[in-house]
């Protein structure tokens, strides 16, 4: 095979051309109130970060703007019970660099932004993030540096919003632990249990 490796600035800018003037302009480094309309209608963000074991990126969510404004420059994300990795913390402790990409279903845009986070504790604020009774581990506060919505083309392209005719043949969470266990976990029985398991760990 003749490979064509794209490995300079100047090639990869001639392959793909010019920026066009709409996608510099809407880069800005705070939260314009149209912006924060976006954040406040997301469920759902990806949050990637890293650190000195590598990349991560995993999902975040929960109502509609539960990624909270603070203000222009700050947002405030609480960090809910999970499969206690955490991943995501590690990553950050050594480096405060943060991306988010928020999500609205039925909107093919996608909010993009990139800032440094903290870890915070404080009792009013694990208070103020608190449902259902239940409050966060902890509170990231991230400090924004750039913000710009993503065109729908990929969105459009994967038909991401399209309801699917039942579930795509995928395997199962079980499955996939039995095959990477040998059979010491996962299974139907795990299956059959994790959808009263989730809902009664959701918070």
């Amino acid at each position: 095979m003749d490979e064509q490796v794209i490995d300079t600035l100047a090639a990869l800018e001639t392959l793909y051309g010019p920026v066009a003037e709409a996608s510099l302009r809407k880069e800005i480094d705070w939260l314009h109130p149209l912006y924060q309309q976006m954040i406040a209608a997301s469920p759902f963000a990806l949050l990637a970060t890293a650190g000195p074991a590598g990349l991560d990126v995993s999902p975040r969510g929960d109502a509609p703007g539960f990624v909270v404004v603070h203000d222009e420059r700050t947002l405030l994300l609480p960090e809910r019970r999970g499969n206690n990795r955490i991943d995501s913390l590690r990553n950050l402790l050594a480096d405060p660099r943060v991306a988010l990409l928020f999500l609205i279903p039925g909107v093919g845009e996608t909010l993009r932004v990139n800032g440094r986070a903290r870890i915070l504790a404080t009792p009013a604020l694990l208070e103020r993030f608190a449902v259902q009774g239940a409050q966060p581990k902890c509170v990231l506060e991230i400090r924004v540096d750039t913000v710009y919505f993503q065109c729908a083309r990929a969105i459009q392209r994967a038909a991401l919003w399209t309801p699917p005719a039942g579930r795509p043949p995928v395997p199962t969470p079980g499955a996939i632990l039995a095959a990477l266990s040998d059979g010491a976990l996962g299974g139907e029985r795990y299956d059959a249990e994790l959808p009263a398991r989730i809902r009664a760990t959701l918070y």
